[in-house]
């Protein structure tokens, strides 16, 4: 199986998995979450980031999402990954990666989950009105 390690600044990580959580059902293994807090050294955050890690790296694979490019948990996981070579690190984490994460992590092999997650995260990113407007 395919681990998963979510990494945000504050409890969005963790209000996303719950969501994911009730849409396609409770992942029991191989997910963890780290919330990032401004109250938090750099070094806690390196502590925390680093233990999730090394505790689900997997031969399977491992993939990281994070929130946003250039922030504090990217900054952190990608010198991590960089060692790992089945390590995707996603940011812009949406519900709907999340949710075609937790559906194909036990099917898919770790590229073709990958691919799965981006093409399911940009499906989601679109201004409904127009879309509809169209009809």
């Amino acid at each position: 199986m395919i681990n998963i390690v979510v990494i945000t600044h504050g409890e969005f990580g963790a209000y996303l998995i719950e969501a994911a959580e009730g849409i396609v059902g409770v992942q029991r293994d191989g997910l963890k979450n780290v919330s990032i807090s401004s109250r938090m050294t750099l070094e806690r955050v390196k502590e925390a980031v680093s233990a999730a890690v090394a505790e689900l790296r997997s031969e399977d694979g491992l993939v990281l999402f994070i929130d946003m490019p250039g922030g504090t948990p990217m900054n952190v996981a990608l010198p991590l990954a960089r060692h790992i070579d089945k390590c995707a690190v996603i940011c812009g984490v949406n519900i709907n990666m999340m949710t075609s994460a937790f559906s194909y992590r036990t099917t898919l092999d770790f590229d073709r989950l990958v691919v799965k997650i981006m093409e399911d995260g940009r499906k989601a990113i679109c201004e409904v009105k127009s879309l509809l407007m169209k009809k």
